[in-house]
């Protein structure tokens, strides 16, 4: 491995950068620097790695390390799932608490991403302190539950303020639990709009969140017109109610149940001081 070798993977990994250009495959080194062996390449990128100036976020995937980001020696996932779940031929969206702080709802920043894609399920990542946790579906991802941000390096695709709202109830113990996913929906529900709930929603959604999120709505967040709204649409969408804890996997001796949501109510809500 020479200097001159490492200086021009080095040069052409600078004019993508200059370019603008935050991300690139390895593939795409083999194809520029043809007549370099597979060690070559690896021991140049290896280098480059070790000096912060690249890292791998995926087998074959680098993202290049800006002037901006150099601290950290990361980029904000933001600026490069995108493109990396086209490279991995995957849907995907940012959910939870990374959807509701685009959303204005959430009391801090997260300190890992989620991201939710299909099956078959996706390994977590971690790379220097930058974590994504992948939630695998085995449903069709609904697009029109999808909302485009707009990036330094292109869009991004995070769910509705609607889709949140269930997905942190789905999603509960990704974020710590039902408490604060309750915090986090309080402040939500002022940008959330149920009346345009449609059959994809309701399809891609258990039934099982419905009812908790209804209940915890109309009980504990103060929400009963919003509530009434869900109860609505999930009527009119042939949603069948059945008997379920509000906090599964915990005991329901002796606990009353709400007749309208048919929950089990073995949970007690804490809200935070608003």
């Amino acid at each position: 491995m020479t200097e001159e070798t490492t200086y021009k993977i080095k040069d052409y990994i600078a004019d993508l950068q200059k370019r603008g250009k935050r991300y690139f495959l390895q593939e795409e080194i083999k194809d520029k620097f043809p007549s370099f062996s597979d060690f070559a390449i690896t021991s140049a990128l290896k280098r480059l790695t070790e000096n912060k100036k690249i890292v791998s976020v995926w087998r074959g995937f680098y993202v290049i390390i800006s002037v901006e980001y150099a601290k950290n020696a990361m980029l904000p996932p933001f600026l490069y799932l995108d493109t990396l779940m086209k490279y991995l031929d995957r849907p995907y969206y940012f959910a939870l608490l990374n959807a509701a702080e685009f959303y204005g709802a959430a009391h801090q920043r997260p300190q890992q991403y989620s991201v939710v894609t299909v099956l078959p399920p996706l390994r977590d990542t971690n790379k220097r302190n930058t974590k994504i946790n992948y939630i695998s579906t085995r449903k069709e991802i609904p697009q029109k539950w999808l909302r485009q941000f707009k990036t330094q390096s292109g869009y991004i695709q995070v769910s509705s303020p609607e889709l949140t709202a269930a997905d942190l109830i789905t999603f509960q113990k990704e974020i710590g639990g039902l408490n604060r996913a309750c915090n986090v929906l309080y402040e939500l529900m002022e940008v959330v709009k149920f009346g345009k709930l449609d059959s994809a929603f309701f399809e891609y959604v258990p039934t099982s969140t419905i009812q908790r999120l209804g209940y915890l709505l109309e009980n504990e967040l103060e929400q009963s017109k919003q509530a009434e709204i869900l109860y609505s649409k999930a009527k009119t969408h042939n949603c069948k109610f059945q008997k379920i804890p509000l906090k599964y996997g915990k005991s329901t001796e002796n606990c009353e149940t709400d007749v309208k949501w048919k929950i089990i109510v073995n949970e007690y809500i804490e809200l935070d001081e608003m």
